[in-house]
């Protein structure tokens, strides 16, 4: 073997990463927008997690890229360790799907219909079909072009295994390889290989690829693969470890639970293995083939799941043993390993704007009462949760930011814009809560009073106001269209009393200008809580524009405006009835 063949081998490896890499990219995009529902679905029950790790790691084509997922899940808090325990053991099946898709490059057969099957066969026109695909697609993120990503990367990977295999055949008739593989008879040794050249290269998959592709010069036997194929389960820990740091410590459980999951495993196999050709004549020195390494990785990765799944409790409990609870440990809102994964990071991003949407709903509610009866320790909670608001705000943008660098469906971008805008309507309603906040501490630094008519109008004003942001943050948190339509027509009404109370306002000033000063206030208050329902409003549209992005913004508010007719329109004069309020006449 001369530095050609060298140079040979490290282009196929290159090849063989970069096509498992656009082909993961491809299959993630095409069912991207179901992982968070699935996740959602699939994590109440152990046999659930399991049977989601193995169909996430089937698409995403890497065991090591599911755990880091999973670090990133569950230092943000969406999923439990309980929970990430058997999609750790279900990825372990996932990955083998790879290596059966590699060994169709080991077919040799005179027939036509099973040479189709040979990937030298029919890669070229997959790899045209895809190039036509995304050639031809209606934008940048269209179904069509996904599935053409995925073609051509399966087309690169199968080129790469291909250039591999070409590289080592020579090594077949080389008698300094024939007296390396003598070394390799020691089954520790070949799990210490297996183990190195997977954690160099940060992907089981393509290290089992490179041992199919020895494996096509006749030279290894079972008993020279078997423990090769261990060490790599365990040499592809090395990933999910280094994703651990610096997270929080359930999030280093979960790469401690994969880690000892995998060496209990190699622990469990490899003596059952190397004693077990004593009492069972199976081909422990014969050569092996690319279906044969296909057969043992799927064996190895299945018989160790189905013994250690029983032990799922005590796996978790081990993680607890190993990594203690820190104090003072500091509160991860959104992992930035969770922009590997588009969608979910977007759906993440809904509940933690969720959370602000309701922590500012508590602070609006709080600043109202403080009208009416001032409290120095709510004032200081108050100003607690805006402060909280804008960290919410600032962490929440930077990220989607980030995010929207991202290569993102024309849906996921639509809702990443419309998601920023709502973060910045609730930061304005929590704004205008805290002025309100400020004027209350006016009126009560000062004593001023206000008439009893004056504050029965506030009363309706304020109570419509809190029931138009009640709907608009159930809309939000819910993701309920029907409620978001609703918001545009109510606000309207918030609009027409506001400005009745504030005509009578006016009326009452002209007629008694002792109180012209906290009718200032007054006015203050009825423009900031008029403004509120303003960014209801906004956020009803940005929730129905990010569920249909072709309604232009102006079209969208007129509709709206005009919804009150049908089923609706005795809702919204339920409504104006409700908070009512009247015009004042003072005579002469």
């Amino acid at each position: 073997m001369d530095i050609f063949a060298i140079f040979k081998l490290c282009g196929g490896l290159a090849f063989f990463l970069y096509g498992m890499m656009v082909m993961s990219a491809g299959l993630e995009k095409i069912a991207g927008g179901n992982m968070e529902k699935m996740l959602e679905k699939m994590t109440s029950s152990p046999w659930k997690g399991l049977i989601l790790g193995a169909g996430i790691t089937m698409a995403v084509q890497s065991s090591s890229a599911v755990t880091v997922m999973l670090v990133g899940f569950v230092n943000s808090g969406i999923m439990k360790l309980s929970q990430a325990i058997g999609v750790i053991m279900g990825s372990n099946i996932g990955t083998t799907i790879t290596s059966w898709i590699l060994s169709l490059s080991g077919i040799s057969s005179e027939n036509f219909f099973i040479q189709l099957l040979k990937p030298e066969s029919f890669t070229p026109i997959l790899a045209l079909a895809g190039v036509i695909m995304i050639m031809t697609s209606p934008n940048s993120m269209s179904r069509r072009k996904n599935f053409g990503t995925f073609f051509v990367g399966f087309a690169v990977l199968m080129f790469g295994m291909g250039l591999m295999s070409a590289a080592m055949s020579p090594l077949a008739q080389d008698p300094r390889f024939a007296s390396v593989l003598t070394a390799f008879k020691n089954p520790l040794f070949g799990l210490f290989v297996g183990v190195i050249v997977t954690a160099v290269i940060q992907s089981s998959a393509a290290s089992v690829g490179m041992l199919q592709a020895l494996s096509l010069t006749g030279s290894v036997s079972y008993a020279m693969a078997v423990p090769i194929i261990i060490g790599q389960n365990i040499g592809t820990c090395v990933t999910a470890v280094l994703s651990s740091i610096g997270v929080n410590t359930n999030a280093k459980r979960v790469a401690v639970v994969h880690v000892v999951f995998n060496i209990l495993g190699a622990a469990i196999f490899l003596p059952l293995y190397e004693l077990g050709h004593l009492f069972i004549n199976y081909p422990f020195n014969e050569t092996i083939n690319p279906f044969g390494i296909a057969i043992v990785h799927s064996i190895f990765n299945v018989v160790t799941t189905l013994i250690l799944f029983p032990f799922a409790k005590l796996l978790e409990k081990l993680a607890y043993t190993f990594v203690k609870e820190e104090k003072d440990e500091k509160v991860v809102v959104l992992d930035e390993r969770l922009l590997l994964t588009p969608s979910i990071a977007i759906a993440q991003c809904y509940k933690v704007t969720a959370t602000m949407a309701k922590i500012t709903r508590e602070t609006l509610v709080m600043s109202v009462r403080m009208l009416k009866q001032y409290n120095p320790k709510v004032a200081e909670v108050i100003n607690k949760n805006e402060n909280l608001i804008d960290k919410y705000q600032d962490i929440l943008e930077s990220f989607l930011q980030k995010l929207s660098g991202k290569e993102l469906s024309d849906e996921d971008s639509n809702k990443i814009s419309q998601l920023i805008l709502s973060i910045s309507d609730f930061e304005k309603i929590a704004d205008h809560a805290i002025h309100i906040l400020n004027l209350a501490t006016k009126i009560q630094r000062k004593e001023w009073t206000l008439s009893p008519d004056t504050i029965a109008e506030l009363k309706h004003v304020v109570n419509a106001v809190k029931e138009v942001f009640d709907i608009t943050v159930n809309s939000f948190v819910d993701h309920n269209l029907g409620l978001a339509y609703h918001i545009e027509p109510l606000e309207q009404v918030v609009d027409d009393i506001a400005y009745i109370a504030k005509k009578n306002h006016i009326k009452r000033v002209k007629k008694d200008r002792s109180h012209i000063r906290r009718g200032f206030v007054y006015a203050e208050i009825l423009n900031d809580l008029e403004r509120i329902s303003d960014h209801c409003s906004n956020i009803a549209a940005n929730i129905i524009q990010a569920n249909n992005s072709s309604i232009p913004r102006h079209i969208l508010k007129n509709k709206l405006k005009e919804a009150t007719v049908g089923d609706f329109a005795l809702e919204v004069e339920e409504f104006k009835e409700k908070y009512a309020v009247e015009p004042v006449n003072f005579s002469r």
